[in-house]
């Protein structure tokens, strides 16, 4: 009997694990399947649904929004300024961000991507990058959307130093604008796979964050009454050229090896041209020598 009784708790403990496991997969599959509506040409969802699970979760998205969140709450919290509202004395002299005369110190070009020039700035990259970085990450991974994402950022400060040499820079949005500007390229040349009216939806969705945040950095950069240095707007715009191309061909080949596609070393030669030509600037022409 003590053994009848043994084997049936026992089985009673296994089907509610089962059971357990099974809301979770449910649960799971809901949100690929909506994922991929948002993601993905429609013949490309059935080839994402079969091989979809949450492990690994999006780790790096989550991961750079805390460090980005983290190094916001350094400045505003424990260093003496008015962090919370506009860029002061306490960011300028951060280790961290981009600025003309410390172009030597060359990890600065990637780190400015850690410090924001407000809580607006903050909340705005943030909300952006998780809201769209996170399903980009299910279903492209961690290194892919990575790849995108420095590419935004590294091309965001080179192309300021270019084009707006005499200006610090501070925020992710060049990672940030190359993520939207990959999905916006893939919704657009796969337009005509979805329902006219979701994709009109998305790209309009598109048009007005994006309107919306440059007009923000439009007028913080040549309107708004600033008391500490103004921050460059280049790097959006870079950014999100970035993401248009590289971003355009790794998003686009989410089933295939994208190092195999010859889309992907014609955008990273262009890419390396203008690395190659930003460096010579700086080193030679740059008025902030």
């Amino acid at each position: 009997m003590e053994r009848m009784n043994m084997d049936m708790s026992g089985e009673e403990e296994e089907k509610e694990n089962n059971e357990g496991n099974s809301r979770v997969c449910t649960t799971c599959d809901k949100i690929h399947e909506s994922i991929s509506k948002w993601m993905l040409p429609e013949n490309a969802r059935g080839t994402y649904l079969e091989r979809a699970n949450c492990i690994p979760p999006p780790l790096f998205i989550i991961s750079i929004s805390i460090a980005e969140l983290a190094v916001f709450i350094y400045y505003a919290v424990w260093k003496p300024q008015k962090q919370w509202i506009t860029l002061d004395t306490g960011v300028w002299n951060s280790p961290f961000i981009y600025r003309p005369d410390k172009r030597d110190e060359a990890w600065r070009f990637i780190s400015y991507m850690l410090v924001h020039a407000g809580i607006q700035h903050i909340l705005g990259n943030l909300f952006l990058q998780l809201i769209l970085g996170i399903p980009l990450e299910m279903v492209h991974k961690g290194h892919r959307v990575s790849l995108v994402y420095l590419a935004g950022v590294i091309g965001g400060s080179l192309a300021s130093s270019v084009c707006d040499p005499l200006q610090a820079l501070v925020g992710a949005s060049g990672g940030v604008y190359a993520l939207i500007g990959g999905y916006f390229m893939n919704v657009l040349v796969n337009f005509r796979e979805m329902i006219p009216l979701f994709g009109v939806f998305r790209l309009l969705l598109i048009g007005i964050i994006v309107g919306t945040d440059m007009g923000f950095a439009l007028y913080r950069r040549f309107i708004a009454p600033v008391n500490g240095p103004q921050v460059s707007f280049v790097a959006h715009i870079a950014g999100g050229l970035a993401g248009m191309s590289i971003g355009y061909v790794i998003f686009s080949c989410f089933d295939k090896n994208f190092i195999k596609d010859p889309r992907f070393w014609i955008s990273i030669v262009a890419y390396l041209v203008f690395l190659v030509f930003a460096v010579f600037f700086n080193i030679f022409l740059s008025p902030a020598n």
